[in-house]
């Protein structure tokens, strides 16, 4: 009983399967475009029953023809150099062929040449089939032309567009950079996209750990990248403002988008504002606003550190004298004269200030009260070798001085106070003389000259 059953099952589905139509046959009912069997001479044996409606020429027209007709160019053409290379290896051919409709209309098709297996002493036949992809070749085509006029676009900015990814270890990997970089780097775009470290090894040393803090706070947070930091270049130094925009992927990487533009003249004009600011105009050295900001700086760090620092007021000596016997001219002459010498007796990193009228102030920067005396009586000294020669005259200048300290727990206005009554106390004394404040550490002024 259970075998007849299974019986009539298997002849059940014989017979079902007998009447289904050829899968071969149906797909080629069913194919979206131009299929036909070709012999190795490239005559058309057979079409699918789509041909006409895809080429445009009755499917009997072309049967016993050569498949090269539907080229644009039948004798040279694309098809005839694909059915040679496919039939010389025996190998699948895919490419681009351009075809002429009946209508002679040109479309573009996708076109196949399949090899097929044959039995010993048979002729080669090959399976071709074309599908039209004109419209989406004419998509890609306008694709690339407006990339083209946008990388155009971006080569003609100011800057750089890049786009910079970073994997979920940490790595750095630039996908895109216009070709500013170029100009802006002396770097190909190529050259940096294959290694990110040929333009990030190129960052400034000193603005490196600040760029990669950046950087790391902005892959976190995913708040906006923004910071201007240098860049060593094949013609020096560049100050860079990068901006960029990040956003996070499912997959981990995180990436930004941005500009990196050149803001180096920008920096050098702020530079020279800020020397302007901070700069007294007749004689060059600081003004009494920057000194006080500076000096500030310094006190801070001193405070820190347990440290004292030695600060000096200056004032010529009978400096309204020379200004009334030979001028206002002379008097700034011999401002510019003075300064220039007490600068040349400092270090370039000791604080330089003109206050007001003929005073001025020096802050000795890493300097014990031992040393300070020694620096500033060598100032005094240079400035009483002054021979300053103005309309024939000789005009001399002498320099009287106050040096106090800026305690670790003192303040500034209190050692600039206690400076300038030792000041006054060295000009009480007959000018031309450092004086100190009462509580100077454990030294002692120089002689009286």
């Amino acid at each position: 009983m259970g075998m007849t059953r299974i019986c009539d099952t298997w002849r059940q589905w014989r017979s079902a399967w007998r009447e289904q139509t050829p899968l071969a046959r149906t797909l080629l009912d069913c194919f979206p475009g131009v299929a036909m069997l070709i012999d190795a001479d490239g005559i058309v044996l057979s079409v699918n029953p789509g041909f006409e409606s895809f080429s445009g020429h009755p499917p009997g027209a072309l049967v016993g023809r050569r498949i090269t007709c539907l080229d644009m160019d039948p004798l040279h053409g694309d098809i005839s150099h694909a059915l040679a290379q496919s039939v010389a290896g025996r190998a699948p051919w895919r490419g681009l062929l351009l075809c002429r409709r009946a209508d002679g209309q040109l479309i573009h098709q996708d076109a196949v040449f399949q090899p097929l297996e044959t039995l010993s002493g048979e002729k080669l036949k090959l399976l071709v089939t074309l599908h039209d992809i004109t419209e989406l070749h004419q998509c890609a085509l306008q694709d690339h032309a407006f990339l083209e006029r946008l990388q155009g676009t971006l080569a003609q900015l100011p800057g750089v567009v890049f786009q910079l990814c970073q994997s979920a270890r940490g790595d750095f990997d630039f996908l895109y950079l216009s070709d500013g970089l170029q100009a802006l780097a002396g770097l190909s775009p190529r050259t940096v996209m294959d290694n990110a470290n040929a333009l990030l090894t190129r960052v400034h040393t000193k603005d490196r750990e600040v760029l990669n803090t950046s950087m790391a706070q902005s892959a976190i947070s995913l708040d906006i990248w923004e910071l201007d930091f240098r860049l060593d270049t094949p013609d020096g130094v560049r100050w860079i403002e990068g901006r960029a925009t990040p956003q996070r992927r499912h997959d981990g990487l995180t990436l930004w988008d941005g500009l990196l533009l050149d803001i180096t003249a920008r920096k050098r004009e702020e530079q020279r504002t800020r020397r302007l600011v901070s700069t007294d105009m007749l004689t060059g050295v600081l003004n009494r606003r920057a000194f006080f900001d500076y000096a500030e700086g310094v006190r801070a760090l001193a405070t820190r550190q347990q440290r004292t620092v030695p600060l000096a007021m200056l004032d010529i000596d009978h400096f309204k004298v020379l200004n009334d016997t030979h001028g206002h001219a002379a008097g700034d002459l011999a401002l510019q004269v003075f300064a220039m010498t007490c600068r040349n007796c400092l270090r370039p990193y000791d604080l330089f200030a003109r206050i007001g009228g003929e005073e001025f102030a020096v802050l000795l920067v890493d300097t014990s009260p031992e040393e300070a005396l020694g620096v500033l009586e060598r100032l005094r000294e240079a400035v009483e070798a002054i021979d300053l020669d103005y309309k024939g005259d000789t005009l001399s200048l002498t320099v009287s001085l106050g040096l106090s300290v800026i305690t670790p727990e003192g303040s500034l206005d209190l050692a600039l106070s206690q400076a300038d009554r030792a000041l006054y106390q060295a000009k009480d004394a007959g000018r031309n003389r450092l004086a100190l404040a009462p509580d100077y550490p454990g030294v002692h002024a120089p002689h009286e000259h």
